[in-house]
């Protein structure tokens, strides 16, 4: 998969994009990103790209040529994708989707905002990740391509997404590590019995529990309808 990000900070991205698993998957041919500085596509030998608004205001807005042209220079189809507190919310979901794309463009927002025309010409999507203003669209970006690279085959350990919060409208479960006892705080026995199929009913009883605890929201997307689930439930509804 490859990311073509247009920023005005492309050394913001060096830190993020160079450690970890994104950097794993960089070096094992999975993933590649390249950043593009929308300053590198002016034409005037200042590099401005920005102006006042039309109409009077606060604040500069970002001109519509350079954007274009740093974009068209390099476009090779897929997503156009404005990251802008004026879009859709990201979530797994939109994660998933974008992990189909062979390739998807993320252009970053800065100052009061971009000229409309890029909105209405040339971007295909807008994504927010959340209710609330930052400085630019570059950590939005950085966001999403975690999110999403994580999603593509070979970049996990295999099955290890799957159980992961958010995946299935479920938060995920809790886990332990050694030792079994710490300061008197025991890991659950059903943990340390080696039966798997009581560990799988246990790991998904406390992922309803956590679910329903603390994100109601998604709990009530969950399909409970199977008799696993309905005994479930009313246990966790007894223990309550």
């Amino acid at each position: 998969m490859h990311f073509d990000i247009f920023t005005l900070f492309p050394g913001m991205f060096q830190g993020p994009f160079s450690e970890s698993i994104l950097k794993r998957a960089q070096e094992r041919g999975l993933l590649s990103i390249a950043l593009h500085n929308i300053r590198d596509a002016t034409i005037d030998k200042h590099h401005v790209v920005d102006d006042y608004p039309y109409g009077g205001g606060a604040g500069m807005v970002m001109k519509p040529e350079p954007i274009f042209a740093s974009i068209e220079a390099v476009y090779q189809g897929g997503p156009i994708i404005l990251m802008t507190p004026q879009g859709r919310v990201f979530n797994q979901q939109i994660a998933h989707e974008l992990a189909q794309e062979p390739r998807v463009s993320l252009l970053c927002g800065h100052y009061e905002g971009i000229d409309e025309r890029v909105c209405r010409q040339l971007v295909t999507d807008e994504i927010s990740i959340g209710d609330y203003v930052l400085t630019g669209g570059e950590l939005a970006a950085m966001i999403v391509v975690d999110a999403v690279s994580r999603l593509m085959p070979g970049v996990l350990t295999e099955g290890s997404a799957e159980d992961e919060s958010h995946s299935n409208n479920l938060l995920e479960y809790p886990q332990y590590t050694r030792p079994p006892d710490f300061r008197g705080w025991r890991v659950p026995d059903t943990l340390l019995s080696g039966h798997h199929a009581q560990i799988a009913l246990w790991r998904r009883k406390e992922a309803l529990r956590k679910t329903k605890q603390r994100r109601p929201d998604l709990f009530a997307r969950l399909d409970l309808s199977s008799k696993q689930d309905v005994k479930l439930m009313k246990e966790l509804d007894a223990e309550e």
